[in-house]
């Protein structure tokens, strides 16, 4: 009976929860080694493990080591594989060096057929065209609710508030903006920025206190309010960002 190593991988605990688990990628693996009459020696795993990183997936180079000549590295797709065309294709090579095969089930690729081994280099270009493609359009999204004068980061920055999507300014914060920026561009260091605010038992947006990293990030998060945006006044005072 032909022999077979798996390979799962998640690389994050949300995709742990909520992607395809690993218990999901074992399952279709023992399936098919069962369908195909393999017998499966073992399943290397890589949780929590990003795939942008060969050198960092401690578990995808010891199924490397551990290949044989007649052997198949089987895992549930191409991705869980390799996140770029150079790191698939030198896994390819090196599953190859040891005269092994290697089986993606989502893509169906099975590089025991030259059909196959074709198949698999189209489709890691595929992948991460396709990968590159998300990033644009995640990035071009961000730029336009920024434009739009939306909530654009995970967390709103000191001196706004998020109401209905869209950043209102808290005018108490914003006033410690100023001082903040003042107080920089006259020469105070980022620790006797933050030892001011803190004696004044001024905190921060979490409730926390100053140091000088998170005086130096609120600098940066306010140069990214682009200077041609303009504030539009409301009936309480506040300000709303909005594109001009």
């Amino acid at each position: 009976m032909r022999q077979a190593i798996g390979y799962i991988r998640v690389s994050t605990d949300k995709q742990v929860n909520e992607g395809v688990s690993l218990e999901a990628q074992e399952a279709k693996i023992v399936s098919w080694c069962k369908t195909n009459d393999y017998e499966l020696v073992k399943i290397y795993v890589d949780a929590g493990i990003s795939g942008k990183r060969m050198d960092t997936r401690k578990e995808l180079l010891a199924a490397l080591a551990s290949l044989k000549k007649g052997m198949a590295l089987v895992s549930y797709s191409l991705s869980r594989l390799a996140r770029s065309t150079k790191d698939a294709l030198a896994i390819g090579e090196a599953v190859a060096k040891k005269k092994a095969d290697m089986v993606s089930l989502t893509e169906q690729i099975d590089t025991t057929t030259a059909a196959g081994k074709m198949m698999f280099q189209m489709l890691s270009v595929l992948a991460e065209f396709e990968r590159n493609l998300v990033a644009e359009r995640t990035t071009n999204a961000l730029q336009h609710k920024k434009r739009a004068g939306q909530k654009y980061t995970n967390q709103t920055p000191y001196g706004f508030e998020a109401i209905e999507g869209r950043l209102v300014q808290v005018q108490q914060e914003a006033e410690v903006v100023g001082e903040i920026q003042t107080a920089r561009s006259s020469g105070k260091t980022l620790q006797s920025i933050a030892d001011h605010l803190n004696g004044r038992s001024i905190p921060t947006k979490t409730g926390k206190q100053w140091t000088p990293a998170t005086i130096h990030l609120l600098l940066r998060r306010t140069s990214l309010i682009d200077p041609r945006e303009r504030s539009i006044a409301t009936s309480e005072g506040q300000c709303v960002l909005d594109a001009s």
